[in-house]
């Protein structure tokens, strides 16, 4: 796949929610343009092009992030802050999915300008619908401003 062709970032460091999460977004045909970072220097290096991902074109950014929080390396929180600090990406609409429920979590992802914060469905019927509704707005119905 080309880095051109990259809709959606999925950053999430659990094989299982990796792989449950990319059958429900391939259960609603949201899943052809997706990339999966492992962690978030991994994400962070995709998005701006450094590390392994030196040759990436910057002008192709993904449409939309997907965000765990618990990440090992860099964590969801200081990912979506660098992201929202800068002005290249911080257009770039994030969600954070995650497992985390915590109050501090939630406030500190919408002090630092997340988009959406959603709580990871345990139910895979109601994984799927989370993924087909995210993928219906952010990819589908969402304007965008002018990169």
């Amino acid at each position: 796949m080309l880095d051109s062709d990259v809709e959606l970032l999925l950053v999430e460091d659990n094989p299982q929610d990796v792989e449950l999460t990319l059958n429900a977004l391939r259960e609603h045909h949201l899943a052809n343009r997706v990339h999966v970072a492992r962690d978030g220097a991994e994400a962070l290096d995709f998005v701006f092009c450094t590390g392994a991902y030196a040759l990436r074109q910057p002008d192709n950014r993904p449409k939309l992030i997907l965000l765990d929080l618990k990440l090992p390396k860099v964590s969801g929180l200081q990912v979506l802050e660098r992201l929202k600090s800068d002005p290249r990406t911080r257009t770039i609409p994030t969600v954070v999915l995650t497992s985390s429920r915590e109050d501090a979590d939630i406030k500190t992802a919408y002090n630092l300008g997340v988009n959406s914060y959603i709580v990871k469905p345990v139910d895979f019927a109601q994984l799927l619908d989370a993924a087909r509704q995210l993928g219906l707005y952010w990819l589908l119905l969402n304007e965008p401003p002018a990169r």
